[in-house]
């Protein structure tokens, strides 16, 4: 694809459709979550039991959508409950999904090789595949357990520069684990408070930022049902 396509004429909703090339996004922004924030970086947004990390990368995609643009999903193992992504907003049937088998699956092939990272490794080579197409504004990729190979890390944080994508990576790990990758610009831990009349505060801490520095705090109140999270 040589270039991005005016989708000036698109609908919020995309009602469906994956459109080819891509709408303009603000290339700068004051909030330090959102679309835009995430445009051009490598994002982990992990967490433990009490994740919201499912949650705000489906919110992602609810944004994504209503500006016009593309989103596509990649996920190791089970997906989100497509139910609740409706609710939240996701255009189901403009979004790509790409699944992974989990690390049973990997196990019982007896290869002798790690589960995670055999997991780790077909994620990445879908994601680059998507990547390369250029005409997606976000690229989620819901590893769970499964982990990333330096490689395969760096060619993603590279076309998500190139291509000004937004790539949220997804990942099961305690606050003081160490990061997906040393690439990952912005890292966030997520966490997930109790249901105040209808809505979970969904919170974010930047472990990494590279943009505007660690240490920041960003709660958001999610509707909707505790599958979501």
């Amino acid at each position: 694809m040589s270039g991005a396509l005016c989708l000036d004429r698109l609908p919020a909703a995309l009602r469906g459709r994956v459109a080819y090339g891509r709408a303009a996004l603000p290339a700068a922004t004051t909030d330090p979550w959102g679309l835009a924030a995430c445009a051009g970086r490598m994002v982990e947004l992990s967490g433990g039991g009490d994740a919201a990390a499912l949650t705000l990368a489906v919110g992602l995609v609810a944004e994504a959508h209503r500006h016009g643009e593309n989103a596509a999903w990649v996920c190791v193992g089970d997906p989100f409950f497509p139910p609740d992504a409706a609710a939240a907003g996701v255009d189901l049937a403009a979004l790509p999904v790409v699944q992974i088998p989990g690390p049973t699956v990997w196990r019982s092939g007896g290869r002798g090789v790690a589960a995670a990272s055999e997991g780790g490794a077909a994620a990445a080579r879908a994601a680059l595949h998507l990547l390369r197409a250029g005409c997606f504004a976000l690229v989620v990729v819901d590893l769970g357990g499964s982990s990333l190979s330096p490689p395969p890390a760096a060619r993603l944080a590279h076309l998500a520069r190139r291509h000004n994508t937004a790539l949220v990576c997804l990942t099961a790990k305690g606050e003081g684990a160490p990061s997906l990758s040393p690439l990952v610009s912005l890292r966030l831990h997520t966490v997930r408070g109790a249901a105040k009349g209808g809505r979970f505060p969904c919170g974010l801490t930047a472990l990494r930022d590279r943009r505007r520095g660690s240490g920041w705090h960003h709660v958001e109140p999610c509707r909707g049902p505790a599958g979501l999270c």
